[in-house]
Order: structure tokens, then sequence, then C-alpha cells
């Protein structure tokens, strides 16, 4: 649909649903609320607790600023469309939209590698931990699992924003990958397809292998090793685990629910609001890793 000359809207249909669902408002609502207040809390306390300035707090922090960023993405305009008669976007703030929602997405999966390695090191070459977690080599992690993907996206956005459309509606509530449904030719061009399937196998692909294979070194060691390395290990790996395993699920949800045309309203509902990463990550964390938890405890009374 075209309001204005020069910008192109399009229609989030999926709305059109949620009329009966007079809840959502209050709930997404809330849920960002508390998504702000727990990370937040966490990363402050991180950042104010010198004893907390470690490689793998700081990851941690990472980690939960950038669930913020990713939430912010989609919380303030789901709010608006739920308040809104109609709920369209302009074309560009949902190439931008989608932009970010993978740029942060697939941070977050680098930032759950940089963890791995974080982890591997501590426990499978303790003695060298200082000597390779230094303070330049947490800062290239950091902004490696930032910039990569950005840089890769930006690419693609700006190839898929040069081809025409040939529908202006999408069966959901926010951009995400079946924003390429809307383009005249479904796979356009060989140059956007190379580059979508480099991306999954650089940021996804790759990083998985990497990351099971830091946590088979790990098992090994742990494995070898006395009762008391296996319950450090696991006191400091099951977190990061539990994390990823929610974020596999979500992110292998988003990707067939973005392929199908069938109406998984509900079930797509949750897994675009995020609730269980940026929600429960803090959670996870604040009752799973001591140091954490002891602070969270002290700042309470």
């Amino acid at each position: 649909m075209e309001e204005e000359p020069n910008r192109t809207y399009i229609i989030l249909s999926a709305h059109a649903d949620l009329h009966k669902y007079r809840f959502c408002f209050r709930l997404v609502l809330t849920v960002y609320v508390l998504i702000l207040c727990s990370n937040c809390t966490v990363v402050y306390l991180i950042w104010k607790q010198p004893d907390l300035h470690e490689p793998m707090y700081v990851f941690i922090a990472a980690l939960l600023l950038n669930s913020v960023l990713l939430s912010t993405n989609i919380y303030p305009k789901l709010l608006l469309d739920f308040l809104s008669d109609t709920q369209v976007i302009s074309h560009q703030a949902c190439l931008l939209q989608f932009l970010l929602f993978y740029s942060f997405g697939y941070s977050e999966f680098l930032l759950l590698a940089a963890m791995a390695y974080d982890r591997y090191v501590s426990i499978c070459r303790p003695l060298l931990y200082p000597s390779i977690m230094r303070r330049s080599t947490v800062s290239a992690l950091l902004l490696a699992a930032w910039l990569a993907p950005a840089a890769q996206f930006v690419g693609l956005t700006v190839m898929i924003s040069n081809q025409k459309l040939s529908s202006f509606t999408l069966r959901l509530i926010i951009c995400n990958d079946s924003i390429y449904k809307l383009l005249s030719v479904r796979f356009h061009s060989c140059c956007v397809c190379v580059c979508r399937v480099f991306t999954l196998l650089s940021n996804a692909v790759l990083t998985m292998i990497f990351i099971v294979f830091t946590y088979t070194r790990i098992l090994l060691i742990c494995y070898s090793s006395s009762a008391d390395v296996r319950r450090k290990a696991a006191h400091t790996c099951i977190p990061h685990l539990l994390v990823l395993s929610n974020f596999l699920f979500l992110g292998t949800f988003d990707v067939i629910t973005a392929r199908l045309d069938a109406d998984f309203l509900t079930a797509h509902l949750i897994m675009i609001l995020d609730l269980f990463n940026p929600l429960f990550n803090p959670i996870i964390y604040g009752l799973k890793m001591t140091e954490i938890h002891k602070y969270i405890k002290k700042s309470i009374r």
C-alpha cells in the first residue's frame, strides 16, 4: 500500500487476529518492563562491583545488554500497534527492524560462543587463562560478536532494499525473514542467495560446531578430573548451556515459522516476543552464578 509519495507501507496482518486477545497489550508491556528491569539490574551489578570484572561476567553483561537491545527493537513498535487501528510499517522501518533483529540475534549466538571459549580456556587451559583472556582479547571478542553480524546484514539489507515488491502484506507482527516473501522474485538474485548462505554458515553453523567442540572438550576434561573440578565446571557451564539451549530452540522456531504459510499465531507470538531469552537469562544467571546472586541479595537488603 502506498500512502505518501516515495514512501511504501507494509501491512502487518497478524495483528488482525490479535484483537480478540485483549490482554495482549498489558502482557507485552509487563514483559517488556520486566526485561528492562531484570537485565539492567544484573548489568549494573556487574559494572559496579570490581569483583565481577572478569571475562565470564563481562560476557554475561554483554549478553544481557544485547537482549535489551533486541527486545527494544521489537516491543515499542508492537505496543504502538496494539493501540493503533491500523498496523502498518514503512518499508524503510521494516528493513531496519529486519536488520537489527538478525544482527542482535546472531550477536547473541556469537556471544554465547565467546562464553564457551572462555569456559574452555578456564577449564582446559587454566594455567594459560590469564595470558589468553586479557582485556584486549575480551574486547576483540565483543567487537567481533557485535560488528560481524551487523556488517553482513547491512550488505544484505541494502540488496533487499533495491528489489521491487510484489506484495505489501506480512502475515506476522514484526519484520523477520519472511520479508523475502514480499519481493517480486522470491530468490531474486544469486548475490543475495550467496550472502544469505554465507551469513547462515558463518554465524550459525560454524559457530555451533565451535560451541559443540568446546563443550565436548570440557566434558572430556571433567570426566577425567576430580569431583571438585567437575562440580566447579558444572556450576559455571550449566547456566550457559541452559541459555544456549533456549536460544537454539527459539532460533530454530523462527527459521521454521518464517518459511511456513501456516498460521501458528500463538506459538509464533511467544517466539517473536522472545519471552524466554531476555526475561529468563538474568534469572538463570542471577540464581545459578554464586557471585551475582550474592550481590543481588545484598542490594535487596
